[in-house]
């Protein structure tokens, strides 16, 4: 492979070489049509010419290093049995970026990130920083507020660590929520009885349920009330013991709503609310956003960890994070 080569940042030219010695592993770190290599080249500023199982990298000594350690990541995912995506891609050349980040850039900096869950389906580790440090607080802090824009993991990854701790018998259920607001529009009388109304709004928890565990498994278990999926209405007056309680776009309850919900936490349980409190959809009377009033009663509470994101951490399509960014840039 050798392509016109890519302009380097200014500083001192360098070379290195990179030997695999997993030859049958290349064509997935490479990518189809060497499209890795590529977004490699095009992220750091690299020449990248691959013949057999050697790699060459060409540009400054940063980049050159930079991109040696991405590659040795990359391969040493291939060898835990992880795929290796364009996400993936982009993960571990932010992860990689950042020598400073205790735990995941040591001195052997292709070492994997220290942490992960591990569900029925998939192994899921973090592809940003602030996603590194979420699921750290999942497995240490009571309680977790999640803020920030959509495609940053919020729900997903609390929902993944829902379900280790529920296959593991740390929790003996899991209980999710999300208020049944619209998102700005106005759907009228739905057909059905209750469950039939509510899915609707809670098809993105079952979702990220089916990613995780086989699907007739989220079901016995639904079932047999072991996972537990409906409006935040339905949490008044219960005492949640010996859960898993994640609430979803928590910008969505009211500040009272929020307080009874807030205070269902019992023993042997973990709470995670999820939102982002720039896209409240409440109608107009209803008064300010029960996440906001919330971080604002409870920052700084031992217990309580405040995990905020932003556009650098959507992990959907790049365009995810351009377009937050643009409509960030202009509420600001």
């Amino acid at each position: 492979m050798s392509r016109k080569p890519v302009p380097a940042q200014s500083g001192e030219r360098s070379r290195a070489e990179v030997t695999f010695d997993r030859p049958e592993l290349l064509p997935q770190l490479f990518g189809e049509y060497d499209t890795n290599l590529v977004a490699i080249e095009n992220r750091l500023g690299v020449y990248i010419t691959a013949r057999g199982n050697r790699v060459q990298l060409e540009g400054t000594a940063e980049s050159v290093a930079l991109a040696r350690d991405v590659l040795n990541g990359l391969h040493t995912r291939l060898l835990q049995g992880q795929d290796v995506d364009p996400g993936m891609v982009d993960a571990v050349i932010a992860l990689a970026s950042e020598p400073t980040l205790d735990g995941i850039i040591r001195a052997d900096r292709t070492a994997p990130p220290p942490i992960m869950i591990r569900t029925r389906r998939k192994t899921i580790v973090p592809r940003t920083m602030m996603q590194t440090h979420y699921m750290r607080e999942l497995v240490s802090s009571d309680m977790i507020f999640a803020l920030g824009p959509a495609g940053t993991g919020k729900t997903y990854l609390a929902v993944a660590q829902a379900v280790a701790q529920l296959i593991s018998g740390s929790v003996q259920r899991l209980i999710l929520s999300r208020p049944a607001v619209e998102a700005g529009e106005r759907l009228g009388f739905l057909p059905g009885d209750m469950k039939e109304k509510v899915d609707p709004y809670l098809r993105p928890i079952y979702d990220a349920l089916y990613d995780c565990m086989p699907p007739e498994q989220v079901e016995r278990r639904i079932a047999s009330g072991e996972i537990e999926i409906a409006p935040i209405a339905f949490m008044r007056g219960r005492t949640l013991a010996d859960a898993f309680v994640i609430l979803d776009e928590a910008q969505n309850t009211t500040p009272a709503q929020m307080k009874m919900f807030l205070t269902r936490f019992g023993q042997n349980s973990r709470m995670v609310i999820c939102g982002d409190p720039k896209q409240v959809d409440l109608p107009g009377g209803m008064g300010a956003s029960g996440l906001n009033d919330a971080v604002g009663r409870l920052e700084g509470i031992e217990g309580i960890a405040m995990v905020r994101f932003s556009a650098a951490d959507v992990v959907r399509h790049p365009i995810v994070g351009r377009i937050v960014e643009a409509y960030e840039g202009a509420e600001a």
